[in-house]
Protein backbone atom coordinates (compact mmCIF):
# COMPACT_ATOMS: atom_id res chain seq x y z
CA UNK A 1 0.00 0.00 0.00
CA UNK A 2 2.61 2.16 1.35
CA UNK A 3 4.83 1.56 -2.21
CA UNK A 4 2.06 2.20 -4.31
CA UNK A 5 0.78 5.48 -2.42
CA UNK A 6 4.82 6.60 -2.66
CA UNK A 7 5.08 5.39 -6.54
CA UNK A 8 2.03 7.53 -7.14
CA UNK A 9 3.72 10.91 -5.70
CA UNK A 10 6.59 10.62 -7.38
CA UNK A 11 4.41 9.86 -10.47
CA UNK A 12 2.76 13.24 -9.90
CA UNK A 13 5.95 14.76 -8.94
CA UNK A 14 7.43 14.69 -12.49
CA UNK A 15 4.06 15.46 -14.23
CA UNK A 16 4.12 12.09 -16.05
CA UNK A 17 2.86 8.35 -15.53
CA UNK A 18 5.61 5.89 -16.27
CA UNK A 19 3.22 3.06 -15.53
CA UNK A 20 -0.65 2.81 -15.56
CA UNK A 21 -2.46 4.16 -12.34
CA UNK A 22 -5.02 1.28 -10.85
CA UNK A 23 -8.24 2.47 -10.81
CA UNK A 24 -11.47 0.72 -8.72
CA UNK A 25 -15.12 2.02 -9.16
CA UNK A 26 -17.45 0.74 -6.51
CA UNK A 27 -20.72 0.80 -7.73
CA UNK A 28 -20.00 0.77 -11.53
CA UNK A 29 -23.44 -0.60 -12.59
CA UNK A 30 -24.89 2.74 -11.94
CA UNK A 31 -25.49 5.49 -14.28
CA UNK A 32 -22.46 7.64 -12.87
CA UNK A 33 -20.45 4.85 -12.31
CA UNK A 34 -20.78 2.83 -16.09
CA UNK A 35 -20.21 7.44 -17.13
CA UNK A 36 -16.73 6.36 -15.47
CA UNK A 37 -16.00 3.24 -16.65
CA UNK A 38 -16.97 4.04 -20.19
CA UNK A 39 -14.58 7.30 -19.70
CA UNK A 40 -11.23 5.28 -18.38
CA UNK A 41 -11.92 2.02 -20.18
CA UNK A 42 -10.57 4.19 -23.46
CA UNK A 43 -6.97 5.68 -21.38
CA UNK A 44 -4.21 3.54 -21.78
CA UNK A 45 -2.09 5.20 -18.44
CA UNK A 46 -5.13 3.57 -16.34
CA UNK A 47 -5.82 0.00 -15.44
CA UNK A 48 -9.80 -0.78 -14.55
CA UNK A 49 -10.10 -3.33 -11.38
CA UNK A 50 -13.24 -4.81 -11.79
CA UNK A 51 -15.16 -7.37 -9.80
CA UNK A 52 -18.10 -10.02 -10.69
CA UNK A 53 -21.38 -9.29 -10.51
CA UNK A 54 -21.74 -11.67 -7.64
CA UNK A 55 -19.10 -10.01 -5.64
CA UNK A 56 -20.25 -6.39 -5.98
CA UNK A 57 -21.80 -6.91 -2.41
CA UNK A 58 -19.23 -8.93 -0.81
CA UNK A 59 -16.92 -6.88 1.70
CA UNK A 60 -14.15 -9.17 1.69
CA UNK A 61 -14.18 -9.12 -2.43
CA UNK A 62 -14.34 -5.62 -2.04
CA UNK A 63 -11.72 -5.04 0.57
CA UNK A 64 -8.80 -6.58 -1.30
CA UNK A 65 -9.36 -4.07 -4.45
CA UNK A 66 -9.59 -1.36 -1.95
CA UNK A 67 -6.46 -2.67 -1.26
CA UNK A 68 -4.73 -3.07 -5.08
CA UNK A 69 -6.02 0.21 -6.20
CA UNK A 70 -4.58 3.60 -5.96
CA UNK A 71 -7.54 5.37 -6.46
CA UNK A 72 -11.29 4.25 -6.23
CA UNK A 73 -14.50 5.91 -7.15
CA UNK A 74 -17.65 5.61 -4.93
CA UNK A 75 -20.52 5.57 -6.80
CA UNK A 76 -23.06 4.49 -4.26
CA UNK A 77 -26.12 5.69 -2.42
CA UNK A 78 -24.89 7.62 0.44
CA UNK A 79 -24.98 5.22 3.78
CA UNK A 80 -23.11 2.31 1.07
CA UNK A 81 -20.46 5.47 0.48
CA UNK A 82 -20.26 5.50 4.14
CA UNK A 83 -19.21 2.16 5.09
CA UNK A 84 -17.44 1.32 1.86
CA UNK A 85 -14.71 4.13 3.39
CA UNK A 86 -14.15 1.52 6.06
CA UNK A 87 -12.97 -1.26 3.77
CA UNK A 88 -10.16 1.43 2.23
CA UNK A 89 -7.03 2.40 3.85
CA UNK A 90 -6.72 5.69 5.07
CA UNK A 91 -3.66 6.17 2.34
CA UNK A 92 -5.91 5.19 -0.69
CA UNK A 93 -7.57 7.71 -2.56
CA UNK A 94 -11.20 8.20 -2.71
CA UNK A 95 -13.46 9.98 -4.82
CA UNK A 96 -16.72 9.93 -3.43
CA UNK A 97 -20.10 10.94 -5.70
CA UNK A 98 -22.32 10.64 -3.24
CA UNK A 99 -23.84 13.17 -1.36
CA UNK A 100 -22.37 11.80 1.92
CA UNK A 101 -19.14 13.47 2.45
CA UNK A 102 -19.60 16.66 0.96
CA UNK A 103 -19.87 19.05 4.13
CA UNK A 104 -17.01 17.16 5.94
CA UNK A 105 -14.45 18.81 7.21
CA UNK A 106 -12.26 15.34 6.60
CA UNK A 107 -12.95 15.96 2.82
CA UNK A 108 -12.34 18.11 0.15
CA UNK A 109 -14.91 19.33 -2.38
CA UNK A 110 -13.99 18.11 -5.54
CA UNK A 111 -14.31 21.90 -7.52
CA UNK A 112 -10.67 22.95 -8.61
CA UNK A 113 -11.64 26.03 -9.93
CA UNK A 114 -12.57 27.48 -6.49
CA UNK A 115 -9.90 29.83 -4.89
CA UNK A 116 -7.14 26.92 -3.54
CA UNK A 117 -9.06 24.23 -4.57
CA UNK A 118 -6.68 22.89 -7.45
CA UNK A 119 -3.67 22.54 -5.01
CA UNK A 120 -5.38 20.88 -2.35
CA UNK A 121 -7.62 18.41 -4.76
CA UNK A 122 -3.98 17.17 -5.67
CA UNK A 123 -2.42 16.21 -2.72
CA UNK A 124 -6.29 15.23 -0.84
CA UNK A 125 -6.98 11.33 -0.13
CA UNK A 126 -10.73 11.92 0.49
CA UNK A 127 -12.34 14.48 -2.75
CA UNK A 128 -15.83 14.31 -2.50
CA UNK A 129 -17.65 15.27 -5.98
CA UNK A 130 -19.78 17.88 -6.35
CA UNK A 131 -23.57 17.63 -7.16
CA UNK A 132 -25.10 18.89 -10.49
CA UNK A 133 -27.30 21.14 -9.61
CA UNK A 134 -25.21 22.78 -6.77
CA UNK A 135 -21.95 23.13 -8.94
CA UNK A 136 -24.01 25.49 -11.10
CA UNK A 137 -25.05 27.64 -8.44
CA UNK A 138 -21.43 27.70 -6.72
CA UNK A 139 -19.70 28.54 -9.72
CA UNK A 140 -21.99 31.34 -10.00
CA UNK A 141 -22.37 32.59 -6.26
CA UNK A 142 -18.74 31.67 -4.31
CA UNK A 143 -16.74 34.08 -6.61
CA UNK A 144 -18.91 37.03 -5.59
CA UNK A 145 -19.36 36.70 -2.39
CA UNK A 146 -15.66 35.80 -2.12
CA UNK A 147 -14.91 39.69 -4.00
CA UNK A 148 -17.63 41.05 -1.40
CA UNK A 149 -20.45 41.86 -4.21
CA UNK A 150 -23.01 39.39 -2.88
CA UNK A 151 -22.95 39.64 1.31
CA UNK A 152 -22.80 35.98 3.26
CA UNK A 153 -26.56 36.95 4.43
CA UNK A 154 -27.81 37.05 0.91
CA UNK A 155 -30.88 35.61 0.67
CA UNK A 156 -31.12 33.76 -2.65
CA UNK A 157 -33.34 32.46 -5.30
CA UNK A 158 -32.61 29.24 -7.90
CA UNK A 159 -34.30 27.34 -10.31
CA UNK A 160 -32.61 24.83 -12.33
CA UNK A 161 -33.38 22.83 -15.07
CA UNK A 162 -31.87 19.40 -15.88
CA UNK A 163 -32.17 16.51 -18.35
CA UNK A 164 -33.99 13.47 -16.74
CA UNK A 165 -30.44 11.34 -16.57
CA UNK A 166 -30.00 12.91 -13.53
CA UNK A 167 -32.40 10.81 -11.52
CA UNK A 168 -30.35 7.97 -12.31
CA UNK A 169 -31.48 4.44 -13.92
CA UNK A 170 -35.01 4.30 -12.83
CA UNK A 171 -35.68 7.65 -14.08
CA UNK A 172 -34.17 7.50 -17.09
CA UNK A 173 -36.13 3.69 -17.49
CA UNK A 174 -39.52 5.57 -16.84
CA UNK A 175 -38.44 8.48 -19.14
CA UNK A 176 -37.35 6.16 -21.92
CA UNK A 177 -40.49 3.98 -21.62
CA UNK A 178 -42.61 3.05 -24.91
CA UNK A 179 -45.72 4.28 -23.51
CA UNK A 180 -44.11 6.84 -20.43
CA UNK A 181 -47.09 8.40 -18.14
CA UNK A 182 -48.28 11.85 -20.13
CA UNK A 183 -47.14 13.91 -17.79
CA UNK A 184 -43.78 13.20 -17.90
CA UNK A 185 -44.28 15.16 -21.35
CA UNK A 186 -43.68 18.49 -19.86
CA UNK A 187 -41.28 19.85 -17.23
CA UNK A 188 -41.57 18.87 -13.58
CA UNK A 189 -40.87 20.43 -10.81
CA UNK A 190 -39.49 18.60 -7.73
CA UNK A 191 -38.12 19.03 -3.77
CA UNK A 192 -41.20 21.12 -3.26
CA UNK A 193 -40.06 21.09 0.93
CA UNK A 194 -37.58 23.19 0.24
CA UNK A 195 -35.27 20.50 1.35
CA UNK A 196 -32.91 19.28 -1.60
CA UNK A 197 -29.70 17.31 -0.47
CA UNK A 198 -27.69 19.56 -2.19
CA UNK A 199 -28.31 22.72 -0.42
CA UNK A 200 -26.12 22.53 2.03
CA UNK A 201 -22.82 21.92 -0.22
CA UNK A 202 -24.86 25.04 -2.01
CA UNK A 203 -24.19 27.16 1.42
CA UNK A 204 -20.93 25.60 2.89
CA UNK A 205 -18.86 26.20 -0.65
CA UNK A 206 -20.29 29.66 -0.65
CA UNK A 207 -20.34 30.67 2.72
CA UNK A 208 -23.99 31.94 2.94
CA UNK A 209 -25.67 32.52 6.03
CA UNK A 210 -28.78 30.75 4.18
CA UNK A 211 -30.07 28.40 1.92
CA UNK A 212 -31.41 29.71 -0.95
CA UNK A 213 -34.88 29.03 -2.25
CA UNK A 214 -34.13 26.69 -4.37
CA UNK A 215 -36.69 25.15 -7.61
CA UNK A 216 -34.77 22.26 -9.27
CA UNK A 217 -37.18 21.02 -12.72
CA UNK A 218 -36.81 17.88 -14.17
CA UNK A 219 -37.53 18.04 -18.24
CA UNK A 220 -38.35 15.43 -20.85
CA UNK A 221 -34.29 15.41 -22.54
CA UNK A 222 -31.42 13.07 -21.80
CA UNK A 223 -28.86 15.49 -20.52
CA UNK A 224 -27.56 18.90 -19.88
CA UNK A 225 -28.29 21.81 -17.44
CA UNK A 226 -28.97 25.38 -17.00
CA UNK A 227 -28.87 26.87 -13.56
CA UNK A 228 -30.14 30.52 -13.16
CA UNK A 229 -29.67 32.97 -10.06
CA UNK A 230 -31.91 36.30 -10.07
CA UNK A 231 -31.02 39.28 -8.86
CA UNK A 232 -31.81 43.17 -7.99
CA UNK A 233 -29.63 45.61 -7.82
CA UNK A 234 -29.93 45.96 -4.79
CA UNK A 235 -29.37 43.49 -2.68
CA UNK A 236 -25.47 43.73 -4.36
CA UNK A 237 -22.66 45.85 -3.14
CA UNK A 238 -21.56 46.33 -7.12
CA UNK A 239 -23.46 46.52 -10.89
CA UNK A 240 -24.06 44.39 -13.76
CA UNK A 241 -20.56 44.93 -15.09
CA UNK A 242 -18.62 44.16 -11.74
CA UNK A 243 -20.01 40.70 -12.10
CA UNK A 244 -18.51 40.46 -15.69
CA UNK A 245 -15.45 41.37 -14.65
CA UNK A 246 -15.52 39.25 -11.53
CA UNK A 247 -16.33 35.97 -13.58
CA UNK A 248 -14.01 37.03 -16.89
CA UNK A 249 -10.48 37.19 -13.90
CA UNK A 250 -11.67 34.30 -11.62
CA UNK A 251 -12.28 31.53 -14.21
CA UNK A 252 -9.14 31.60 -15.74
CA UNK A 253 -7.82 27.95 -15.91
CA UNK A 254 -9.78 24.88 -15.75
CA UNK A 255 -13.40 23.84 -17.90
CA UNK A 256 -15.29 26.61 -16.63
CA UNK A 257 -15.86 29.92 -18.66
CA UNK A 258 -17.24 33.21 -18.68
CA UNK A 259 -19.11 34.11 -21.71
CA UNK A 260 -20.88 36.99 -23.23
CA UNK A 261 -23.32 37.24 -25.73
CA UNK A 262 -23.94 33.35 -25.47
CA UNK A 263 -27.34 31.96 -26.22
CA UNK A 264 -29.23 31.10 -29.16
CA UNK A 265 -31.23 34.01 -30.99
CA UNK A 266 -32.71 35.43 -27.65
CA UNK A 267 -33.32 32.16 -26.05
CA UNK A 268 -31.09 29.90 -23.75
CA UNK A 269 -31.13 26.11 -23.95
CA UNK A 270 -30.48 23.74 -21.16
CA UNK A 271 -29.22 21.06 -23.67
CA UNK A 272 -26.86 23.16 -25.49
CA UNK A 273 -24.21 21.59 -23.44
CA UNK A 274 -25.08 18.28 -22.97
CA UNK A 275 -22.15 15.59 -23.64
CA UNK A 276 -19.63 18.03 -22.99
CA UNK A 277 -17.39 18.05 -19.90
CA UNK A 278 -16.91 22.19 -19.66
CA UNK A 279 -19.16 25.15 -18.10
CA UNK A 280 -20.20 28.43 -19.80
CA UNK A 281 -20.97 31.49 -17.16
CA UNK A 282 -22.87 34.35 -18.78
CA UNK A 283 -25.27 37.10 -16.97
CA UNK A 284 -28.13 38.64 -18.38
CA UNK A 285 -30.67 41.55 -17.41
CA UNK A 286 -29.56 44.76 -17.00
CA UNK A 287 -28.89 47.30 -14.04
CA UNK A 288 -31.74 46.66 -12.62
CA UNK A 289 -32.68 43.38 -12.71
CA UNK A 290 -29.78 40.66 -13.37
CA UNK A 291 -30.00 36.71 -14.47
CA UNK A 292 -26.85 35.12 -13.73
CA UNK A 293 -26.63 31.46 -15.61
CA UNK A 294 -24.66 28.35 -16.01
CA UNK A 295 -24.99 25.49 -18.62
CA UNK A 296 -23.80 22.46 -18.33
CA UNK A 297 -24.19 18.35 -18.39
CA UNK A 298 -25.41 16.88 -15.43
CA UNK A 299 -23.76 14.04 -16.63
CA UNK A 300 -20.13 15.52 -17.08
CA UNK A 301 -19.51 18.63 -14.90
CA UNK A 302 -21.92 17.76 -13.31
CA UNK A 303 -21.23 14.32 -12.31
CA UNK A 304 -18.65 11.82 -14.16
CA UNK A 305 -16.51 14.60 -16.01
CA UNK A 306 -16.25 16.10 -12.76
CA UNK A 307 -14.67 13.31 -11.18
CA UNK A 308 -12.98 12.29 -13.59
CA UNK A 309 -11.05 15.82 -13.58
CA UNK A 310 -10.82 15.58 -10.02
CA UNK A 311 -8.99 11.88 -10.74
CA UNK A 312 -6.45 13.64 -13.48
CA UNK A 313 -5.29 16.11 -10.57
CA UNK A 314 -4.77 13.36 -8.22
CA UNK A 315 -2.33 11.36 -11.04
CA UNK A 316 -0.77 14.83 -12.01
CA UNK A 317 -1.58 14.00 -15.59
CA UNK A 318 -3.22 16.95 -17.58
CA UNK A 319 -6.60 18.22 -15.70
CA UNK A 320 -8.34 17.87 -19.18
CA UNK A 321 -7.33 14.43 -20.16
CA UNK A 322 -10.15 12.12 -21.08
CA UNK A 323 -12.59 15.31 -21.61
CA UNK A 324 -15.06 16.76 -23.44
CA UNK A 325 -14.20 20.04 -24.25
Amino acid sequence: MYFRIFKLNILKYWGVNREMTKIFIDGSAGTTGLQIHDRLSKRKDIQLLTISDEKRKDNAARKELFAEADIVFLCLPDAAAIEAVSLAHKDTVLIDTSTAHRVSEAWTYGFPELTGRREKIKTSRRIANPGCHAIGFIALIAPLVENKILSPESRLTCFSLTGYSGGGKQMIAEYEAPAREALLEAPRQYALSQSHKHLPEMMKECGLKSAPLFSPIVAPYYSGMEVTVPLHRDSLNSGIESIKEVYHSYYQDGVVHFRENSGESGFLSAGAFSGRDDMELAVWGNEERILLTARFDNLGKGASGAAVQNMNLVMGTSEFEGLNL
